[in-house]
């Protein structure tokens, strides 16, 4: 892969949809992973104003892979500025709204926790005019849905959703991007237990990006169990998560009705 030609196309990609769009800046979430911190290092390349906002909710400790990242961006580039905003409260007053005590241990309170990040950071978006960078990579945007509708999925641009977890790393070692980043697990940040991502999948991103390429031959054959049990995966999760890569449908009615 031809990774410093693909840092420029993005970067090149992002100047001219910024200008396009009238905005002034760019603002990202970051979480310490490898894919918002590849982003926001793209966005902060654009020399655009670029804010990248650390939300954490109900953390027991510090979050210093996005602390680390933001100083290792701020330090580098003139144009990125680092904001920190916890939304504990917030999302301690919704669950006492509805009357839940689980905090974060179901689904639908993680959803919400991602939803708050969303409405935060498009908050800042629209008062300073600025578009919200997407974090998503292929596998998770158009392989398996593995985003929050209308949270994380949220966004006004995806830079990075079309390149693989794996071309997301590679990408990452170019910029280098701080090791300690490289090599962490990925996680949404969303659950009191700090599962994974790939505990939550249940199975690995090479598994479903070799999953992804197998849907295109579809005289594939089969040699292992476990080959199969993999794409099957893959498969539940693409038909579950369908409605999140789709446009949402409209319901068009007849000229003869109208």
């Amino acid at each position: 892969m031809k990774t410093k030609k693909i840092i420029k196309y993005i970067v090149s990609w992002l100047k001219e949809y910024i200008r396009k769009s009238q905005a002034n800046g760019f603002i990202i979430g970051i979480s310490g992973g490898i894919d918002s911190s590849v982003s926001s290092f793209l966005a902060s390349m654009t020399k655009f104003p670029t804010m990248i906002l650390e939300m954490p909710i109900l953390e027991k400790k510090k979050n210093f892979l996005s602390e680390k990242h933001a100083k290792f961006l701020t330090e580098k580039f003139s144009n990125v500025y680092y904001l920190k905003k916890d939304l504990s409260i917030l999302f301690t007053s919704f669950c006492h709204v509805i009357n839940d005590k689980n905090k974060k241990y179901s689904l639908e309170l993680a959803n919400v926790q991602s939803r708050l990040r969303m409405l935060t950071l498009y908050y800042y978006a629209n008062m300073k005019n600025y578009l919200v960078v997407g974090t998503g990579n292929k596998v998770e945007d158009f392989g398996v849905g593995f985003f929050t509708k209308y949270g994380d999925g949220g966004v006004d641009l995806h830079p990075i959703a079309d390149l693989k977890k794996s071309e997301v790393s590679l990408i990452a070692s170019e910029l280098n991007i701080l090791n300690e980043i490289q090599k962490a697990k990925p996680t949404d940040g969303l659950w009191e237990d700090q599962r994974s991502d790939e505990d939550q999948l249940g199975v690995t991103y090479k598994e479903l990006e070799w999953a992804m390429e197998i849907t295109k031959n579809k005289d594939y054959n089969f040699l292992k169990k476990k080959e199969y049990e993999i794409f099957k995966k893959y498969k539940i999760l693409n038909q579950k998560n369908k409605h999140k890569m789709r446009l949402i449908p409209v319901c068009k009615i007849p000229s003869y009705l109208k």
